[in-house]
């Protein structure tokens, strides 16, 4: 009796097994379905848009559409493809996103580490910053950017993105710098070390997982924003975004559904890249300070 307990447990574990990995199977399915019809849709013809299944594999693996969605699609007036929004955009991101991950690891640092009068409250500040919607802050910021002289420009973008990721990052390196021992920093400051070569030999050497969660949500919030691109630039220093918005409402005669969507594959491309490669570190980094202790 006792074995045939045990087998039933273990093919009812089983069953569970293969129910759970199904369902799993059909969820990975449906999220992939769309990247899998931008895909092939870019890797075909217009003749074979027009006359196939949106779900076929392409009938001959065509990259005429992501050589000119690169190269020569029009993006308004312009037929010089995305190239260079593409290094546009590449030429803001990465110091926003490394100058905003080093803004709020000191933050996260000072108010986890050395609490002074009105921390609490700077903190709080700090956390309202999280919740205010991008339109809200479009008129002032843009007055500032005016009045700083960086108003159409890279810097301007760069400006823009670290102020309003630092309150972010801030948020992420406190609640990871709170599971670290105080008596770790009080054996430094016994053996003299300073404020910043405690923060810069003890305490940014144990903040991997966290740079790389504020890193990866930094460069995809900064990447994939549309609004602040195309408000606060224009013209030739827009990023990525926004010529792909114009490169999808600009018509010359045929509409060509291919190039859109290699351009949209183009435009998605980095933030993919950047999961793909570092999404279980992304993870490891959130789950590494949600313990105390």
């Amino acid at each position: 009796m006792a074995d045939m307990s045990v087998a039933h447990t273990a093919g009812a574990s089983k069953l569970g097994r293969f129910i759970i990995y199904g369902l799993l199977a059909l969820v990975c399915l449906y999220y992939l379905m769309p990247l899998f019809v931008m895909l092939s849709t870019s890797l075909k013809s217009l003749d074979e848009i027009r006359a196939g299944n949106l779900l076929s594999l392409p009938g001959e693996f065509r990259t005429d559409a992501w050589v000119k969605a690169w190269d020569s699609a029009c993006t308004g007036v312009q037929c010089e493809g995305l190239k260079g929004f593409f290094w546009n955009s590449v030429s803001f991101v990465v110091p926003a996103v490394v100058i905003s991950t080093m803004i709020g690891a000191f933050n996260g640092y000072a108010l986890t580490m050395y609490r002074f009068r009105g921390s609490d409250l700077v903190f709080g500040m700090l956390m309202i910053g999280c919740f205010i919607p991008f339109q809200v802050v479009l008129l002032p910021m843009a007055q500032t950017l005016g009045a700083l002289g960086i108003a159409n420009s890279t810097l301007g973008l760069v400006f823009v993105h670290v102020v309003y990721g630092a309150a972010f990052t801030t948020l992420f390196f406190r609640n990871y710098y709170v599971t670290i021992p105080d008596e770790l920093v009080k054996a430094a400051k016994i053996d003299g070390a300073g404020f910043l070569r405690i923060f810069f030999s003890i305490i940014l050497p144990l903040s991997v997982p966290i740079i790389v969660v504020s890193v990866i949500w930094q460069f995809t919030q900064v990447w994939n924003d549309f609004l602040f691109g195309v408000v606060f630039s224009s013209g030739d220093r827009q990023p990525i975004t926004v010529a792909l918005n114009n490169l999808v409402n600009t018509s010359t005669g045929v509409k060509e559904y291919n190039v859109d969507m290699a351009a949209a594959i183009i435009a998605a491309l980095p933030t993919l890249l950047v999961y793909i490669v570092a999404g279980k570190y992304f993870v490891r980094g959130l789950t590494a300070g949600a313990v105390k202790g």
